[in-house]
C-alpha cells in the first residue's frame, strides 16, 4: 500500500512538472477562513423578519453583487471616499444591499438605519475552517508544492492564521496592504510572485471572488482556480471546485489549463 501511494505521489509530481506549477497561492477570508454564521445568511434572515424576502434568484444576484462591490469596485471606492467607513458608510451598505434585493429606494432608506443596527449589534460571527482544508494544504505540501496566502486585509494577520492552526503551512502571508496595492490589481499578486521568486505561469492563485481572485490572478498571468460551493458564478472560465477537498483531485486529474 505504501508503495502504491508513493508511484502516486511521484506520478502526480510528474504531471505537476510537465504543467510547470511550484506554487499555489490561497486567499484566507472566504477561502481558507470562514465567518460563521455567515454575514450574507444573518443579512437576509433579518431582511426577511422586515418583509424583504430572496428567493433563489434573488439570493445568487445579491451575492454576486456582494463579491463584485468588495472586490475594489468604484463603487466601494466612491463610499469610502464620501463617507469614510464607519456608520454612515455601513447605512448607505445596507441600503445598496436592500436595493439590490429589490427593495424601492422608499424601502431601502426607512430599512437601512435599522438592517445597519441590527448587523452591528447582533453579528458577532465565529472563525471557521472547514474540515477538509488542514488536511488539503498538507497535501499540498507533501507533493512539493510551496504555499503562501495572499489577502486583501490591510494589516499582517500571521497571529490570526496561528490561532486557526494554519500558520505552518505556509511560507509567507501577505497583506494587501503591506503593497499598497489591492486585489484585483495584478501588481499584487506579482508582489507575492516576487517573494517566492517565481513566475506567473509557475503559480496557481485560490480564492472564492470570481472578481478580485480569478480577473486578479489571471491578469497577473497565473492560474486561478475559483472556490465556488454555491455555483453562483457559472461564467468563471477557470477550473472550480466546491470544497478545498477538491482542489488536489482537480490537480491530480492535470486539469488546469495554462
Amino acid at each position: 500500500m505504501v508503495r502504491v501511494l508513493k508511484e502516486l505521489s511521484l506520478a502526480i509530481a510528474n504531471r505537476l512538472g510537465q504543467n510547470g506549477y511550484q506554487a499555489i497561492l490561497f486567499d484566507l477570508d472566504g477561502t481558507l477562513r470562514h465567518n460563521d454564521p455567515l454575514a450574507i445568511d444573518v443579512f437576509l434572515a433579518h431582511a426577511a423578519e422586515l418583509g424583504v424576502s430572496a428567493d433563489p434568484d434573488k439570493r445568487r444576484k445579491f451575492e454576486r453583487w456582494v463579491h463584485y462591490y468588495w472586490a475594489q469596485s468604484p463603487s466601494l471606492l466612491d463610499d469610502l471616499q464620501r463617507l469614510g467607513d464607519g456608520e454612515a458608510f455601513w447605512t448607505h451598505y445596507a441600503r445598496r444591499s436592500l436595493l439590490t434585493l429589490g427593495c424601492t429606494p422608499e424601502q431601502a432608506e426607512a430599512f437601512s438605519p435599522q438592517m445597519h443596527k441590527y448587523m452591528d449589534e447582533i453579528y458577532e460571527p465565529e472563525d471557521c475552517v472547514p474540515a477538509d482544508v488542514a488536511p488539503s494544504l498538507d497535501a499540498l505540501k507533501r507533493q512539493g508544492f510551496r504555499l503562501a496566502v495572499l489577502s486583501n486585509r490591510t494589516k499582517p494577520y500571521d497571529e490570526q492564521l496561528q490561532a486557526l492552526g494554519l500558520a505552518g503551512y505556509f511560507e509567507f502571508a501577505l497583506a494587501a496592504g503591506a503593497c499598497e496595492l489591492w486585489k484585483p490589481d495584478p501588481e499584487v499578486f506579482r508582489c507575492a510572485l516576487q517573494r517566492m521568486a517565481i513566475s506567473p505561469e509557475q503559480a496557481i492563485y485560490v480564492g472564492d471572488n470570481y472578481y478580485a481572485d480569478v480577473i486578479g490572478a489571471r491578469g497577473a498571468g497565473m492560474q486561478p482556480v475559483l472556490l465556488d460551493p454555491l455555483g453562483i458564478f457559472p461564467e468563471a472560465g477557470c477550473p472550480v471546485i466546491r470544497s478545498m477537498g477538491e482542489l488536489e483531485g482537480i490537480l491530480a486529474a492535470s486539469q488546469l489549463q495554462s
